[in-house]
């Protein structure tokens, strides 16, 4: 009976540390991706759109499963 009242009241923060994780996660990966492409936009600045539109299209899809992990890790 002990036990199950306090996993209740555990659930909620760690469902919060595991959206934090998740958010740091995508924080991460993004600062990664805008670091990568500025460094490969100086090394060949005539791919600057390609590089780009890959940067962009990779932020979106971290983005993504960040918002999932968030939803999963709140929905207890």
């Amino acid at each position: 009976m002990l036990n199950t009242v306090l996993l209740e009241a555990a659930v909620p923060g760690m469902a919060a540390i595991g959206a934090g994780l998740a958010a740091i996660g995508a924080g991460i990966g993004i600062g990664k991706i805008g670091g990568s492409a500025a460094e490969s936009i100086a090394r060949q600045p005539e791919a600057n759109n390609d590089i780009r539109a890959a940067m962009i299209l990779t932020a979106a899809f971290i983005e993504g499963v960040a918002l999932f992990a968030v939803i999963v890790a709140l929905l207890k």
